[in-house]
């Protein structure tokens, strides 16, 4: 009897359940990524599977036939539109090839990232469509590198040596969008965004830029750079402009950015397009919804997950070949938010802060 119990120290299945609170065939109806199981009880059992160390015995035929159909995706947040419509269509694309999703948010925690790609590997997922927090180059990629993950980078990555990329062509959209400001007088523009070095957030930046100077050097780009979320960015913002800084144009590169600046411009009293335009890159509902409606750039959310999906499952079915960039072009859309910037016939800017 000695001899059975030092077998059974490694934690078992029913000690998951016991934990968990939910049946044994609940917990291998997770593990076997069952979608029909409640939310609040798949997450007990991933948390109890992480708090006792719970390994999957991969010997385990019906496991095994389980964890080949499994499909990981990781997103660095749930919250935007952006990564909700990604997990939404990868689910779909996944789910047409006999496949389920297992999805979980980074929280922008490299981190955080890292411990989810090794419990995914743990369940033998057959692929994972990784989104990472920063960019290509990261500790979740070398983790899929260094155990022999089949995997396909998204959005925030430029090229890798060793997975397929998709991601928006974020540099050709931005240089759109300072054409569009450039074509219409502005000459002052203030680009907001975050400090992380995520490579999406250089490409951006640098794609307006280079173009605005191109088109008219005498431009005047100023950048306000957040290090991590909006509640610094607000705080800047405000400093910039209380140091009489007035821009006629505002370019965000990520979507709080964009509601921070327009809370801002409503703070003090400023109107767009008559005081001052705005455009956001990602689009939003509340964008559309609102008067003006925010000029955006869209971003190609079921193109992206389409071939991300295709890469990943030729990956799978044994395709070989060196990885492949794929850059998907976004749409700018020029809505009432941006207009010319406002001159009296005797050239003086009309656009002024009406709190003095």
């Amino acid at each position: 009897m000695a001899h059975r119990q030092d077998q059974q120290r490694r934690a078992s299945i029913h000690d998951v359940a016991s934990r968990a609170g939910v049946s044994a065939a609940t917990v291998s109806k997770v593990m076997a990524g069952v979608t029909t199981v409640k939310p609040d009880n798949a997450q007990r059992v991933f948390d109890a599977i992480e708090q006792l160390g719970y390994r999957v015995d991969p010997l385990a035929s019906d496991m095994r036939r389980a964890k080949r159909r499994i499909i990981g995706a990781i997103m660095p947040e749930f919250e935007s539109e952006f990564f909700g419509q990604m997990v939404t269509q990868l689910e779909s694309l996944a789910e047409q090839r006999g496949y389920t999703l297992v999805a979980a948010s980074s929280r922008e925690s490299e981190a955080r990232e890292t411990e989810i790609l090794a419990r995914m590997h743990d369940w033998r997922v057959a692929g994972v469509v990784l989104a990472p927090v920063r960019n290509e180059h990261g500790p979740a990629a070398a983790f899929m590198k260094a155990n022999g993950m089949t995997g396909v980078l998204i959005d925030r990555v430029l090229s890798d040596d060793a997975f397929d990329t998709v991601s928006a062509d974020s540099a050709s959209a931005s240089a759109e969008v300072a054409r569009e400001l450039i074509g219409k007088g502005h000459r002052h523009i203030l680009v907001v965004g975050l400090g992380e070095q995520a490579a999406t957030v250089r490409a951006r930046l640098d794609g307006f830029r280079t173009t605005a100077l191109q088109l008219a050097p005498d431009t005047r780009v100023d950048v306000v750079l957040a290090e991590t979320d909006v509640d610094p960015l607000r705080a800047q913002l405000r400093d910039y402009f209380a140091k009489g800084e007035r821009p006629t144009a505002v370019y965000s590169l990520f979507l709080k950015g964009t509601l921070v600046a327009l809370s801002e411009f409503r703070r003090r009293g400023w109107h767009c397009p008559n005081d001052i335009s705005l455009v956001g890159f990602d689009d939003a509902e509340w964008m559309q919804a609102t008067w003006p409606a925010i000029a955006a750039v869209v971003q190609p959310v079921r193109q992206i997950a389409g071939h991300a999906m295709e890469a990943l499952f030729a990956r799978i079915e044994g395709g070989e070949g060196p990885p492949t960039a794929r850059l998907e072009p976004c749409q700018v859309l020029m809505r009432e938010s941006v207009g010319s910037p406002g001159f009296a016939d005797n050239g003086v800017a009309t656009a002024h802060d009406h709190r003095g």
